[in-house]
């Protein structure tokens, strides 16, 4: 078949949208960064594309809260486009920024089955309990299960540049429904949790495992000499966080 169309999607602070786009064309998908307007003008422009990235950056310069501005614009006036994209099959992921905005719109399925809409959310991504934005490499172990973007990847490391990513729990029970359901897909290695997230937890997917949200940024290492230790470690060729657009590429065919 054709290659999987991207649609990257853009807006106001937003910064990572080229990177993002340039990962999915090298990973074999056509991406093209789309402004948020333009959809909330036509909805159904997202029927064209297979794959939605939320990419990072400071949307809306993160008022209120960070990503909360675009993904209540996701949530209550794009909520029928996106619903339809998921009941499709298609995929969605969210990197930092982005992450944070699928968590304001509800698109990771965090709550018990029956409370959507309920107000009372099971989850939610926090200041860092070091009190300020952060930047650095980390080591992350994946349980992939049925999360596609993971697929194949089991230890990988990733750069990591946030304030608020800490990924906060309502209750032990609400953490152990979303372990058994196998949508804690990521996690930052023992003594490498940048910001004190509750069960080391750096991404989570979906029931479906068809969307992705994680805190690192896999668009940042598309190439080892993109690595800080690239050349003592004697890397070259492609960098580790291709394989997450890959994966996501190959899905399709």
């Amino acid at each position: 078949m054709a290659s999987p169309r991207v649609l990257v999607l853009r807006s106001p602070g937003a910064n990572c949208d080229e990177e993002t786009a340039e990962a999915f064309r090298l990973a074999g998908g056509v991406a093209q960064p789309v402004h948020v307007n333009r959809l909330l003008e036509s909805p159904d422009l997202l029927a064209d594309y297979q794959v939605l990235c939320v990419p990072g950056g400071f949307s809306y310069g993160d008022d209120i809260a960070a990503g909360r501005v675009l993904g209540g614009q996701l949530r209550r006036r794009l909520a029928d486009a996106c619903q339809r994209f998921r009941d499709d099959g298609k995929l969605v992921l969210g990197i930092c920024n982005g992450y944070q905005v699928l968590m304001s719109a509800g698109l990771l399925d965090l709550d018990s089955e029956g409370a959507e809409g309920s107000g009372e959310r099971s989850a939610t991504l926090a200041w860092s309990d070091r009190g300020r934005y952060d930047a650095r490499w980390v080591t992350l172990h994946a349980t992939p299960g049925e999360c596609v973007f993971l697929r194949g990847i089991d230890t990988i490391e990733m750069p990591v540049a946030h304030a608020e990513g800490r990924f906060a729990i309502r209750d032990s029970a609400a953490l152990d429904r979303l372990r058994n359901a196998g949508q804690l897909v990521l996690r930052y290695a023992e003594g490498d949790n940048p910001n004190g997230s509750a069960d080391d937890v750096a991404g989570v997917c979906d029931r479906s495992g068809r969307v992705l949200g994680l805190m690192p940024h896999p668009e940042r290492f598309i190439d080892a000499t993109q690595h800080p230790c690239w050349t003592r470690s004697g890397l070259s060729g492609e960098g580790a966080g291709l394989a997450i657009f890959r994966n996501a590429v190959s899905f399709f065919d």
